[in-house]
């Protein structure tokens, strides 16, 4: 049926009738749904705080009947993308999703996915990570994977999360690598939105039927995993990394194909008010609404500020950043991480590393904020925009700082 509907639909046509009206939905709840518009065949994963009702949710679907796919209940996160790795391996449609902890317990994993090039998508719901338990939300997790190997994209809000889902199986298929798809624990997970969902039938012209060329299957058989001895591991790794830059062009046209589908643009480095900005400040997730009012409010007052958000992180969108950034004199990095003992956030690094590729050198300060969910107001946006500028008028003695620390 699926086939069938895809073939009579072109991709570039826009009908307003085959995308449903908003309907207020649990954030969790929305992924679960788009996760099953993509006729996923195999969903295996653990429960854990704030990510549960995502898989919860598909087990319902499952069980009801509502869904066609096998569950595979697994005792660990470790396991749960193993089977995903090996669901994947024979041709499946794959989804799991983790959080903090879990996303850890996978971590082995994680790099053995992306070696062989499957397309599995996982929907990380962002927390912290122990010691001191907590189970709020941060970057600490997904920081953690950042050399993985991984497609890695950030939602601001429950439509976002929504359209990265379908996005994520639109690319993994195409790139032949897989896709982390990242929301705010609790402040997105948790939440009521109203949310747009697709027609099946665009779902289905947008993400079509899954075709590995190379696959496991006991009439054609390959060998995945062998060893890698020193006179093929580091050509291996070279042709890894070039389909990890190159699959920068397949985000881009998936996102292009969106657009034309839905209306909704998506960039890999998104910009607010910076049009003629010499002050910016950068971050990633749903506090990017929050700081989107601190630059409305200091622009009613004669400040020229602004906002750059980064949708797409892995690969890193060096070109667009720069371009985005136009002509600022100071930027102020935002990290919900820390990167322990190194010279600032992971953001921070990577920006300062970017800009060193560059003609563009505007002053740069790190800020470590919001860490297991503690409140990022939006007069704290206010002060970290001060806190930039008065870095870009004198000298600071610091390579990054962590806000709001009780000293």
């Amino acid at each position: 049926m699926g086939e069938e509907l895809a073939k009579k639909i072109p991709i570039a046509i826009v009908e307003p009738l085959k995308i449903k009206k908003k309907i207020a939905k649990e954030v969790s709840i929305a992924i679960a749904e788009a996760v099953a518009q993509c006729r996923v065949d195999v969903i295996s994963a653990y429960p854990i705080t704030p990510q549960t009702h995502i898989v919860e949710h598909l087990a319902e679907l499952v069980n009801n009947g509502e869904l066609d796919a096998e569950y595979i209940p697994v005792e660990s996160e470790h396991a749960a993308m193993s089977a995903c790795i090996g669901a994947s391996a024979t041709g499946a449609r794959t989804f799991t999703s983790t959080a903090s902890q879990g996303l850890l317990f996978m971590y082995e994993n994680l790099f053995i996915a992306s070696a062989f090039r499957l397309p599995i998508v996982m929907v990380i719901a962002n927390r912290s990570v122990s010691a001191p338990i907590s189970i709020w939300n941060d970057h600490s997790d997904v920081m953690s994977m950042r050399d993985a190997g991984w497609i890695t994209t950030f939602a601001e809000n429950g439509q976002e999360a929504v359209d990265l889902v379908y996005h994520a199986y639109r690319v993994a298929e195409k790139a032949l690598l897989p896709v982390a798809v990242n929301i705010d624990g609790f402040i997105l997970s948790h939440v009521i939105e109203p949310i747009e969902f697709l027609d099946q039938e665009l779902v289905d012209k947008y993400i079509p039927p899954l075709r590995m060329k190379y696959k496991l299957n006991p009439k054609r058989p390959i060998t995945m995993g062998a060893i890698g001895v020193p006179e093929i591991y580091t050509e291996a790794k070279k042709a890894q990394d070039e389909a990890l830059k190159a699959s920068y062009k397949i985000i881009i046209n998936a996102w292009r194909e969106f657009e034309k589908l839905t209306g909704r643009r998506y960039q890999p480095v998104e910009t607010y008010r910076m049009e003629d900005a010499e002050v910016a400040l950068i971050i990633m997730g749903s506090l990017a609404e929050t700081a989107m009012n601190a630059v409305d409010f200091l622009r009613e007052r004669g400040k020229k500020v602004g906002l750059l958000r980064f949708r797409l992180w892995r690969p890193f969108p060096l070109k667009d950043f720069l371009k985005a950034i136009g002509k600022v004199k100071a930027i102020g990095v935002i990290d919900r991480a820390i990167s322990h003992g190194a010279t600032g956030g992971p953001v921070g690094i990577e920006v300062r590393s970017a800009l060193y590729q560059s003609k563009k050198r505007p002053k740069v300060v790190n800020f470590i904020a919001g860490l297991s969910g503690r409140d990022v107001t939006v007069e704290d946006f206010v002060k970290l925009f001060e806190k930039t500028y008065e870095a870009m008028r004198k000298k600071t003695n610091f390579s990054y700082e962590i806000y709001g620390v009780k000293e």
